[in-house]
């Protein structure tokens, strides 16, 4: 059997583990006083050298990312943590906000000492009210004890961290919208560039990083680079935590080193495919990532060979789909979700969401026609790269790979007005199983 690694989820089931009181008796904030004897710049260098990469779904390196943060500006430097974890398939950020809030609040101090902000937010989505208190209450605890704040733990660094809460937007995961929300805009993206490391939030240089990412810097500052990087493969350095959902027995988190197996993920640690059934396919790392079929459970969990086998590793939310699903019907439900969120910016996002929508729902109620199929095609061309932000490429993901994985069930919608898997045809589906 696998056994976990926990580096970002250490200590986290001890019960008290979200007080300062606990959190410290068990190491906390001995990689923060570590840090602020250090200079930031080595602070930096650590973190470059343990390959770090971001786990909020692009995967850049992190310590590159913080290098390239405008020098010598007259306005202040910013650092800010993106808990706006919205992404369908995704909630490892709310894990630890809630269960270990200290420990992202650590991170969060470390880095903007690195980085030299003396500034940081904490942006967090606004259904999550109960991750927001344990984080209120863990940063007054946190500037109680001298650990952030004015003078931090007598090194004469001063810096203030912020919890700033979203009203829920999807388009808020977006770096630029997200600092155009913390500046009390509408949460509309930005036109790159200029790029928030050169100018970002109030037009000083930025740095934006995923809860999860922030959470990793205690433990490679405490332990070391090589430790860290010790961990994974050659390019994708250390663990992740893979969010593990749909339709199997034990959904839930699971922190592996990287290039860890789907298979392992899926099966060891999700007790396999629920009720019986067999795979169909599965989303790789949360909806905007395109979905893989069953075929390819073999593929490591890294970035490099989740790309090779058609997708994104993303921010790790795996979803499984089993062999009961209609396609259509769960890319339907995705793309209800992209409809809905498009923060209507721009035409292409804003439309061709609403048609994708459309003709999906259409097909999944035996609707369909005979061009519908390359209608859907034309409409995600049509999207594909004309889009003002990412989040418009996204939606069109699960639709260009489920046509490609399985356009026969398109088909069969169009031809018999209903689907391979409705409860007259479901037996020969379930039967073999």
């Amino acid at each position: 059997m696998t056994e976990q690694v926990r580096i970002v989820t250490q200590n986290i089931d001890i019960p008290g583990i979200d007080t300062f009181s606990v959190y410290t008796q068990h190491g906390g904030f001995q990689a923060l006083r570590k840090a602020l004897a250090m200079e930031p710049a080595a602070v930096l260098e650590t973190v470059k050298n343990s390959g770090l990469r971001g786990r909020g779904g692009a995967g850049f390196p992190t310590g590159m990312k913080w290098s390239f943060l405008a020098k010598n500006s007259s306005k202040p430097t910013y650092l800010c943590a993106n808990g706006d974890e919205s992404e369908p398939g995704t909630f490892k950020d709310r894990m630890i906000m809630e269960k270990i809030p200290h420990r992202l609040v650590e991170g969060v101090i470390i880095s903007a000492y690195a980085t030299g902000a003396k500034q940081a937010f904490i942006y967090i989505r606004g259904e999550l009210a109960f991750a927001a208190r344990q984080l209120e209450r863990a940063i007054a605890e946190t500037y109680a004890a001298g650990y952030a704040g004015k003078n931090i733990m007598g090194s004469g660094a001063d810096i203030d961290v912020v919890l700033h809460r979203g009203a829920g937007a999807y388009i808020c995961g977006e770096e630029t919208a997200l600092m155009e929300s913390l500046e009390g805009k509408r949460g509309y993206p930005r036109l790159k560039p200029p790029f928030p490391a050169a100018s970002g939030l109030y037009g000083g240089p930025t740095v934006i990083n995923n809860c999860e990412t922030l959470s990793t810097v205690p433990a490679i500052i405490e332990n070391g680079a090589e430790w860290y990087a010790a961990y994974g493969t050659e390019k994708s350095k250390g663990t992740r935590i893979f969010c593990l959902s749909g339709h199997v027995n034990k959904p839930g988190n699971y922190e592996l080193p990287m290039g860890a197996t789907f298979r392992t993920l899926i099966e060891e640690f999700g007790g396999g495919v629920w009720k019986g059934h067999k795979l169909k396919a599965f989303v790789p790392g949360g909806s905007s990532t395109p979905m893989l079929s069953a075929d390819k459970i073999d593929t490591p969990m890294d970035y490099e060979s989740v790309a090779a086998a058609g997708s994104m590793l993303g921010a790790a939310g795996v979803i499984v789909i089993d062999d009961s699903t209609c396609i259509v019907d769960a890319v339907s439900r995705m793309e209800e979700f992209y409809r809905d969120e498009s923060c209507g910016k721009c035409s292409p996002c804003r439309e061709g969401t609403f048609w994708l929508a459309q003709l999906l729902e259409r097909l999944a109620e035996g609707h369909g026609r005979a061009e519908d199929v390359q209608l859907l095609n034309d409409i995600c061309n049509n999207m594909s790269g004309k889009c003002f932000c990412p989040l418009g490429d996204a939606a069109i993901t699960p639709v260009t790979s489920a046509i490609k994985l399985f356009r026969e069930e398109f088909e069969y919608h169009i031809i018999h007005h209903n689907c391979p898997l409705s409860e007259h045809n479901r037996s020969a589906a379930v039967s073999h199983t």
